[in-house]
């Protein structure tokens, strides 16, 4: 069963983003206090724990929820091969995806730090279709 490992926010664009308790997602929107929020295609990214423990071997600092700047961390789901346009249930929300993958900035502090992000090429990028609440432990369903 695939699942959410962790929610996470920041107020500024740019940083790394805290874990929280749950996050709101709104439609036009994204998630509610969150520095990317906006009615572009880009509300909410999602990175895999599979995607990152490609990088802890290699990471001399820790690789905490968020490190990437991620809003949603999962487990159990092959992100990078859903094509766009593909709609997932995350809890009671539903949100469809946009981008795979993003042109990465050079002053990422991941990638100064380790020399690489997992970022540019295996996370993606969604837009809310149903609002709701979205917690750690929420199954996450591929609808068909």
């Amino acid at each position: 069963m695939a699942r959410v490992l962790s929610v996470n926010i920041s107020e500024k664009k740019g940083t790394i983003k805290t874990p929280v308790a749950e996050i709101q997602l709104k439609l036009r929107h994204g998630i509610v206090g969150d520095a990317h929020a906006g009615d572009w295609h880009r509300q909410i990214s999602l990175l895999a724990s599979e995607s990152v423990d490609t990088m802890r071997a290699a990471s001399p600092i820790p690789l905490n929820a968020g490190i990437f700047a991620e809003n949603i961390n999962t487990e159990g789901i092959d992100l990078k091969g859903l094509p766009v346009g593909t709609h997932l249930r995350i809890g009671e929300t539903e949100v469809e995806v946009t981008q795979i993958g993003k042109e990465c900035h050079n002053d990422c502090a991941i990638k100064k730090a380790v020399g690489k992000c997992v970022m540019p090429t295996e996370g993606i990028f969604a837009v809310v279709v149903k609002e709701g609440t979205v917690r750690a432990g929420d199954e996450i369903e591929v609808l068909k």
